[in-house]
């Protein structure tokens, strides 16, 4: 162990004893865990990181936007309601490409690796 884990394991033995952690939120209840087996092992910290504090690419939220847009069309039945979805579809599609292209994303050894997880994971 390194001195870090030392001293992180002797602040935790002594919250024990104090009782720090005898009054915390779900207490008693199972934890629950989230699936980061699509995230590579080095990425998974900063995913969780960026997660927590409500953190999404403006690709990913597009993406997503995408996703709701598609939905919406395939349910639609008035004409004018289906054009105006269309043309919000059709600038998502454009600034997606235009975002992934000027990040080379599309270009990345790691995105060419997870895209497919990507998409998946989003259901497109």
């Amino acid at each position: 162990m390194s001195i870090i884990d030392l001293m992180a394991e002797e602040k935790i033995q002594v919250g024990l004893r104090n009782g720090a952690f005898d009054h915390l939120p779900g207490k008693g209840q199972p934890q629950q865990f989230e699936d980061l087996s699509g995230v590579p092992k080095d990425l998974r910290v900063g995913y969780t990181v960026l997660k927590n504090a409500g953190y999404l690419p403006e690709e990913v939220q597009i993406r997503k936007d995408m996703v709701t847009l598609s939905d919406l069309i395939r349910c639609c039945t008035d004409d004018e309601e289906l054009r105006r979805l269309n043309g919000q579809l059709r600038a998502k599609r454009l600034r997606f490409n235009q975002l992934t292209e000027k990040r080379s994303i599309r270009k990345s050894r790691a995105f060419r690796k997870y895209r497919s997880k990507i998409f998946n994971h989003l259901h497109i």
